[in-house]
């Protein structure tokens, strides 16, 4: 276990190497999905641009709260990893990939079933709403494996192994274009190919590291009679995975509200914030490699008993995310209409995609950085209290926002200023919780 060993060395290069793969895969990960709004965008038309991107907050909704589970595994199989109990870990990644199959297979019940009725609760416009329900249907197919890439790259990640996953999502993602190009152009399909093609192409990702993980990748290994769900890791991961979780749901009902004022300004809006939102992401994945790549170090260091080096993830993961994500979310601003262009040529969606760019974007570093120590946190194992800072300040701002100011302000440029309101007013709440919780022995008693 020595080479994911993450408990010494120099911290500034650890981060950086561990974060920019993740960074990259998250934004290759976007450039992907942007494939199957852009191939629609240019060979079927807006209102299947729309349709694709008016999904994207009912799709997170439905995945983060096991996603919040994965950042829980993602921490006890850190802490074993700092304390080299190579059993512990073996027997958490076991556990963590049968979750991520189960969980996969009850997010796609419970999608297939209220599909409809949640495209129809967020105002969808009606020209949008049928191929917006046929592309979520055949999306949710691929949940299980979906949550299953997700899962094992949290295993693959709580080793310090974060190029693995990023290979193995570049294979997949030139499929998933070329048969995003296939079966729209050749085909005829709509909606239902460019899912389909996602589909194809995350069975394949989820493959490939499960692969890898049989073959002896990792210092674990993968046996079927191991297969089992310990009750006590796996209250261990809901004990820190849950609150993350639920946080991601709230948040996501929150970009649903707001996604429903977008749906109410009309469909050049609704693509126009699609294609702008594809861009938007990518400064986003940057900030937030630097939060992942901290709670990976907090993790492993803590189980370690190395509390300064905790302390130090912290400060570094800080900078580096304020430095490179702002640079990289202030470039995407300035080529921003080019940009926009790849996803439809119509002037007026092009302009209400930059107005969101400008927005957001200059401001991404504060989401950045309410990341990173929320992630720090995560990592001592103290995930409720980031969680409600988040959901009282992220959420609850937007909300009232929406629900007060925008409704007798019904622009789009009224509308996106929910956004960096929110992360100050966040940020300043997390920043004073933090020195707190610091002061009173925050990560001083090893688990």
């Amino acid at each position: 276990m020595k080479k994911n060993d993450l408990t010494h060395g120099d911290l500034k290069k650890q981060i950086l190497l561990l974060a920019m793969p993740l960074a990259f895969s998250g934004i290759l990960q976007q450039l992907f999905n942007a494939a199957d709004v852009a191939v629609v965008g240019q060979f079927v038309g807006k209102q299947a641009m729309a349709a694709v991107g008016a999904n994207s907050p009912v799709i997170n909704i439905l995945i983060t709260l096991f996603m919040g589970l994965s950042l829980g595994a993602n921490v006890v199989i850190s802490r074993f990893t700092g304390k080299k109990d190579r059993a512990q870990v073996e027997r958490s990644v076991h556990t963590a990939i049968l979750v991520a199959l189960i969980s996969g297979v009850i997010v796609m019940a419970f999608g297939e079933t209220f599909a409809r009725m949640i495209l129809e609760a967020m105002s969808v416009p009606a020209d949008v709403l049928s191929m917006a329900v046929l592309y979520l249907r055949v999306y949710l197919i691929g949940m299980p494996v979906i949550l299953l890439y997700n899962f094992e790259s949290a295993i693959f990640q709580s080793q310090g192994d974060t190029r693995t996953p990023l290979y193995a999502l570049i294979a997949s993602g030139i499929i998933n274009v070329f048969l995003n190009l296939f079966f729209v152009i050749i085909v005829g399909m709509t909606v239902d190919g460019v899912a389909t093609a996602t589909v194809i192409s995350n069975v394949i990702s989820s493959l490939v590291l499960f692969i890898c993980l049989c073959k002896g990748k990792l210092p674990v290994t993968i046996s079927r009679s191991q297969f089992h769900i310990d009750r006590h890791l796996f209250a261990e991961m809901v004990r820190i995975g849950l609150p993350a979780g639920i946080q991601g749901m709230v948040f996501s009902i929150s970009n649903i509200i707001i996604q429903s004022g977008i749906n109410s300004l009309g469909t050049d809006v609704v693509a126009g914030s699609s294609a702008s939102a594809n861009l938007e992401i990518i400064g986003y994945y940057l900030v937030d490699s630097f939060a992942q790549a901290c709670t990976t170090f907090v993790g492993q260091n803590y189980g370690a008993g190395d509390v300064q080096r905790c302390r130090d993830s912290l400060k570094w993961s800080l900078i580096e995310s304020i430095v490179i994500g702002g640079s990289i979310s202030m470039l995407i601003v300035v080529v921003g209409k080019p940009l926009l262009r790849i996803f439809n040529q119509d002037p007026t969606v092009i302009n209400y995609g930059m107005m969101r760019l400008v927005g957001i974007l200059p401001y991404e570093t504060l989401n950045g950085a309410i990341d990173v120590i929320s992630g720090a946190m995560r990592g001592y194992g103290e995930s409720m209290k980031p969680a409600v800072v988040t959901l009282v300040g992220v959420c609850g701002v937007r909300i009232t926002w929406i629900y007060t100011y925008f409704q007798s302000h019904r622009t789009f440029d009224v509308l996106l200023r929910a956004y960096p309101i929110s992360w100050v007013v966040t940020l300043a709440i997390m920043v004073v919780m933090y020195v707190v919780l610091r002061r009173n022995g925050l990560g001083e008693q090893r688990p």
